[in-house]
């Protein structure tokens, strides 16, 4: 096995030295950092990473904490979209990820605790944002570096990233709107997530501001996930004046949608019109096509690890709040009613 020591007579100096160049410390010169570098690749050597963060105090390890279990996250591509973003660039900043998981909220905090007080991270990544969440009022008591994806929902000094949901909600109600649609449903997430309520916001005012009355049957919302997309739609097409269009905040609540309406023998977009938010990959590939609201996930989640990175790095001194464009990619599920 190859040892520090080996490392310093490679390159020609102490270990004392090659220890220093691994922290990477301002005192080592540029051009010794370089020779020991190299001497640690040529043959080989990786630093023993936890002999390091006893020493220094630092993992290089990042936590991350999902909405509820990796079991059932997982079944939402939103998900490993995001945490791509994530690892992108902690791998290029030199950090790992360990993931937080828990069924209820007890046991997202025991994991939360015990990751944080075992020392076994250098910061945290919030996955989410919930209306009056304990695991970020607990984020903010133990004064830990952290980012969010997701807009918190109260006011506090925060970094975090976002897409803009209630305007990209608003633009989307529009869209149909100026496609000749008047009676349009919406099939929300659950009203528990600030992006939820956002998104409802931004087609709430695009119907006023069209006079559009709001009809309240026309509301559902339901989990993230395809069946919540299918029994909503269900409710929707139930109703006596069924909506001609349908704004579905989810890709994959829009699949479990079009489902429904196949089963009771309507066409998508001819009987009703899906427009829905995400633009995942199997987005382009459904039957037919989904027009979607492409939110750049992978952006999302590269961000919030960059902020995040900066404030553990002292790069930034200010708390940073980053808005990732969207953009509407129209596809095959939305028809001219005009």
């Amino acid at each position: 096995m190859v040892t520090i020591k080996d490392v310093a007579e490679k390159a020609g100096v102490s270990p004392s030295t090659v220890s220093r160049v691994i922290a990477d410390s301002p005192r080592i010169s540029e051009e010794t950092k370089q020779r020991v570098r190299s001497a640690m690749k040529e043959l080989g050597y990786h630093p023993n990473a936890i002999a390091q963060s006893l020493v220094n105090r630092v993992t290089r390890t990042i936590g991350i904490v999902m909405p509820r279990s990796a079991e059932h996250v997982f079944l939402n591509p939103f998900f490993p979209e995001a945490l791509r973003g994530i690892s992108k660039y902690a791998h290029d900043e030199g950090y790992c990820l360990l993931l937080t998981t828990g069924n209820t909220e007890k046991e997202q905090m025991e994991s939360l605790k015990s990751i944080v007080y075992g020392g076994r991270v250098d910061g945290l990544i919030l996955m989410y944002s919930k209306v009056e969440d304990k695991i970020l009022g607990k984020l903010l008591e133990l004064n830990i570096p952290f980012s969010m994806i997701g807009r918190p929902y109260s006011c506090e000094d925060i970094n975090y990233v976002d897409n803009d949901n209630e305007k990209a909600a608003y633009e989307a109600t529009n869209y149909l709107i100026k496609k000749g649609h008047k009676r349009i449903g919406i099939i929300n997430g659950s009203l528990s997530f600030v992006v939820s309520l956002d998104r409802y916001r931004g087609y709430k005012r695009a119907l006023v501001e069209n006079n559009i009355n709001l009809d309240e049957s026309l509301l559902t919302s339901s989990d993230f996930v395809q069946q919540g997309g299918y029994d909503c739609m269900n409710l929707l097409l139930s109703n006596q004046n069924p909506p001609s269009a349908v704004l579905v905040t989810d890709d994959l609540m829009a699949f479990g949608a079009i489902r429904a309406a196949r089963e009771k023998g309507l066409k998508v977009p001819n009987d009703v019109s899906i427009l829905s938010f995400n633009n995942i990959p199997l987005s382009e590939h459904a039957t037919p096509p989904l027009s979607s609201i492409d939110i750049n996930v992978y952006k999302l989640g590269y961000e919030a690890a960059k902020i995040l990175i900066d404030e553990i790095q002292g790069r930034s001194a200010e708390k940073q709040n980053i808005i990732v464009e969207t953009k509407l990619i129209a596809r095959k599920t939305v028809v001219n009613k005009k």
